[in-house]
C-alpha cells in the first residue's frame, strides 16, 4: 500500500505514519518542516495555509492508495488539498472528532446523532465546525464511496501534544496530596492514538466508507483505573489520591476537562463525552488497549523527552493550578 499522510510527524499523524511504515507501507509525509519525520518516510514540505502552499504536491507525479489527513483548521485547506489529490489517491481517510454531533449528545448516540452545521470552503471558525466541514470538503472531492470519516473521541497515547495525559503523569509524579475528581466508578472513554492508526490503516485496506466513532467501548476504563495508573508508574512516595466530590469541585470553580484533563462531571456533560458508541467500529475491527499500557507507554515516553511533553500551539494548556487544588482540598 501506498500512504501520504497529510502532516505526520506530531501525535496521530506520527503514529499513522509510524504504524505504515511497520507494515512495510510505501510512506510519503507532508507536512511543513517544523519536526522530523520518521526514518523511512519520504517527505514532501509545503504549508496548507500559505499561497502555493501545495505546489510540492501538485508537482509530484507519485499516486497513493490512500491519504491520511487529521487536519483541523480551516475546512478550505481540506478542500483545496482533496481537490489537488482526488484523480490521484484511491481513497481518503480524514480523522474528524466526535465534536461534530449536535450538543448535547445522549448516552449511547451512534453515527446517525446530528451534526453541527460545517462549510467545507470556510476559513476556521470553532473545532466542531471545521472538522464537520473538513468532512464535507473531503466527501464533495473523493465522494462517498471513497471517503472514511474517522471520528475519534478523546485520543490519548505517546506523542500527545495536548497536554492531558502528561499533565496528570507529572502531578502524581510531583506527589503530595492529588485531587482526584470523583466519583472514582465514573467511567471514562478515550482511544489511544497507536490503535485509532491502526484502525484508519485497517480501513483504508479493507476499502471502507462512511462515518465510525473511533473511541474505546462505553466502560473501557474508570476515573479510578486511570488514577491509579498514573500512581503505579509516575507516582512519588508519597502521592495520595484525594476523592473529590463533583460538588466541591464545582464550588471551587475548577473547570472540568481543561483544569482537570480527562474529566467530566455525571450528567450532560459526562454523557455527550464519553458514552458514545462504537459499536459499528468495533464491528471493523477497532480495537482498544488496556488503560494501563496506554500510561505506561506515555510515561516512557514523556521521561525519553525530559518530562515535558510538546504543546501544539493552537491548543490553550491544561492543568489545574496547585494554589487551587489545595484550596479545595482544604490544605
Amino acid at each position: 500500500m501506498r500512504l501520504l499522510m497529510l502532516g505526520g510527524t506530531e501525535f496521530v499523524g506520527r503514529a499513522v505514519t509510524e504504524a505504515a511504515l511497520a507494515r512495510g507501507w510505501e510512506v510519503t509525509v507532508f507536512h511543513r518542516g517544523r519536526h522530523e519525520a520518521p526514518a523511512g518516510a519520504v517527505t514532501l514540505l509545503g504549508d496548507r495555509t500559505a499561497d502555493g502552499g501545495l505546489d510540492a504536491l501538485a508537482a509530484s507525479d507519485a499516486e497513493w492508495d490512500v491519504v491520511v489527513d487529521t487536519w483541523s483548521g480551516a475546512p478550505r485547506a481540506v478542500r483545496d488539498t482533496a481537490r489537488l489529490l482526488s484523480w490521484r489517491a484511491g481513497r481518503y481517510v480524514y480523522v474528524s472528532s466526535v465534536s461534530v454531533y449536535r450538543w448535547p449528545i445522549a448516552a449511547g448516540s451512534d453515527e446517525n446523532h446530528p451534526l453541527v452545521g460545517g462549510d467545507p470552503g470556510a476559513d476556521a471558525v470553532a473545532y466542531a465546525e471545521d472538522k464537520r466541514g473538513g468532512e464535507l470538503a473531503a466527501l464533495a472531492e473523493f465522494g462517498a464511496e471513497r471517503t472514511v470519516l474517522a471520528r475519534a473521541g478523546l485520543i490519548l497515547g505517546p506523542y500527545e501534544n495536548i497536554g492531558r495525559l502528561p499533565w496528570w503523569l507529572n502531578r502524581v509524579a510531583r506527589g503530595g496530596p492529588v485531587l482526584a475528581p470523583g466519583p472514582r466508578e465514573l467511567d471514562l472513554q478515550y482511544i489511544d492514538a497507536r490503535d485509532l492508526a491502526q484502525w484508519v490503516l485497517d480501513a483504508a485496506f479493507a476499502g471502507l466508507h462512511g462515518p465510525y466513532n473511533i473511541v474505546s467501548p462505553i466502560g473501557h476504563t474508570t476515573t479510578e483505573e486511570f488514577l491509579k495508573a498514573c500512581v503505579a508508574v509516575a507516582g512519588a512516595a508519597d502521592a495520595e489520591l484525594r476523592w473529590t466530590d463533583p460538588s466541591v469541585i464545582a464550588e471551587h470553580g475548577i473547570e472540568p476537562w481543561t483544569q482537570l484533563p480527562v474529566w467530566a462531571p455525571p450528567g450532560e456533560m459526562h454523557d455527550s463525552m464519553h458514552r458514545t458508541s462504537t459499536e459499528k467500529a468495533t464491528a471493523a475491527g477497532l480495537r482498544a488497549r488496556p488503560v494501563a499500557d496506554t500510561i505506561a507507554d506515555t510515561w516512557a515516553w514523556l521521561r525519553s523527552i525530559g518530562g515535558t511533553a510538546p504543546q501544539r500551539p493552537d491548543r490553550p494548556a491544561v492543568g489545574l493550578p496547585p494554589e487551587l487544588e489545595a484550596k479545595a482540598l482544604g490544605l
